[in-house]
């Protein structure tokens, strides 16, 4: 197979898996307070992935001759920006609805190809910029702002965005000089969920008894949204640049959206409908307009 064309699957699944997870991080704080579900669903990330790091990459990570520093700095960084986001985010469930904090989120699109440009010095293909628009346009229809009123929760996810922005280029940056996409998806958990495990031990009551009434919430969440998610993220990130990968994760707006309409019974009107097909539009774009350039025109 084609590694763009894998990078790609792995991407949308990504993102299927992101916007329907929406909901179980919703359901699941009934119990449990938005800190302590963050810290464990990575926890439980980084358990589902250590026995394929073990099979998979352990032995090729141990010739590695990298800077034990330098991945150590890298860990951190990605682990904050990935905790940070991840804790905003979740925070945002308590004052927001799942379609806003869905589609908000995906505001990292105008942030990737600015840090995009200054990180790697790489010219953005000319595509970028209306997708982003466009993702923005479908956003706007997918939101709930008839009220013209930004909520808090959606302020905090606004704030996040920023930071899942910062983790996507960490995330490109690392795999230049440590292309283990396991092995980099696996200890971003575990140094993501140790950070937020200290809120979470500071702030808010942990029982293991109160951690299973959330227990399908938490496995979903965690296995599936932090373990296999994030490691489809690195896979997606392999051979596909920041700014069009960010474009394709902003579908977990419409997966967010199109999951709490089933799930939570969450209103799904006309205007989000076309809200899904704008975005739908941009990330279609994104894609083809780079490959008629190099095909017609010999161009990037």
């Amino acid at each position: 197979m084609n590694k763009k064309l894998f990078s790609l699957i792995c991407a949308v699944s990504c993102s299927f898996i992101w916007g329907t997870a929406f909901v179980a991080q919703d359901m699941g704080m009934d119990y449990i307070g938005p800190y302590t579900f963050a810290a464990s669903r990575l926890l439980l990330g980084f358990l589902a992935l250590l026995p394929f790091f073990f099979i998979f990459e352990y032995k090729k990570v141990k010739k590695n001759k990298s800077s034990f520093k330098v991945l150590t700095t890298y860990w951190f960084l990605i682990g904050f920006t990935l905790a940070a986001g991840n804790a905003l985010q979740q925070i945002s469930l308590l004052y927001t609805d799942v379609a806003n904090s869905a589609v908000f989120t995906v505001l990292y699109v105008v942030v990737v190809p600015i840090l995009s440009y200054f990180f790697f010095s790489k010219k953005i293909h000319r595509s970028i910029w209306p997708s982003v628009l466009l993702c923005l346009a479908g956003g706007l229809f997918l939101s709930e702002l008839n009220n013209i009123r930004v909520r808090f929760g959606d302020t905090l996810v606004i704030i996040g965005a920023f930071f899942w922005a910062s983790h996507i280029i960490l995330i490109s940056k690392f795999l230049k000089i440590f292309n283990y996409p396991i092995t980099i998806a696996t200890f971003q958990c575990l140094t993501a969920s140790i950070i937020s495990f200290i809120p979470a031990f500071t702030f808010e009551y942990i029982s293991l008894q109160v951690l299973l009434m959330e227990s399908k919430e938490l496995l979903y969440a965690g296995v599936l949204s932090s373990g296999l998610a994030f490691m489809l993220q690195v896979y997606g990130q392999q051979n596909l640049s920041p700014a069009p990968v960010a474009i394709i994760f902003s579908m977990e707006g419409v997966f967010g959206s199109i999951a709490a309409w089933v799930l939570l019974d969450q209103y799904l009107n006309e205007f989000k409908i076309f809200g899904i097909i704008v975005i739908l539009s941009a990330v279609i774009f994104s894609q083809l307009a780079p490959m008629y350039d190099r095909k017609k025109h010999g161009r990037s």
